[in-house]
């Protein structure tokens, strides 16, 4: 039987669905398929991948990849992670997807000193981690 897919959505798809990506995979004990990707692809982020590597989550793999409308249409669940992609995402025809948006800042527009902005990256990283957790922990 196939794993249900989760596909993970944001703008760029360098952070935010990269992360929680990582984590779903890292807590789902793989019984899922997951994917992400975003209305763009901007390249995955340096700094995500250091936040996670910081949790013994390795993402420096992951690919930056454009939402595809297939597997779009085959997920089970399609979680957006910002508003942008949230109001912007593709039609999906199949009923039978179930949609959640987790809203979460986007830490690559953080300013500050490099620690302040690696702080912004530690704290979405983090509320991810919640989420996911809360997901798994809810019997999805």
């Amino acid at each position: 039987m196939a794993k249900p897919l989760i596909y993970f959505l944001c703008t760029g798809n360098s952070c935010r669905s990269q992360m929680a990506d990582g984590f779903m995979n890292a807590f789902g004990e793989y019984k899922y398929e997951v994917k992400s990707a975003g209305l763009e692809a901007h390249g995955l982020n340096p700094r995500a991948v250091k936040v996670m590597t910081e949790v013994g989550i390795d993402i420096s793999n992951n690919l930056s990849n454009v939402i595809d409308a297939n597997t779009l249409n085959r997920s089970a669940y399609v979680i957006t992670l910002c508003g942008h992609a949230d109001e912007h995402c593709p039609v999906i025809s199949n009923p039978n997807v179930i949609k959640l948006h987790w809203g979460f800042d986007d830490p690559a527009k953080a300013t500050g000193t490099e620690e302040e902005i690696m702080e912004q990256f530690r704290a979405v990283r983090n509320s991810i981690k919640t989420k996911i957790e809360d997901f798994i922990l809810d019997g999805h």
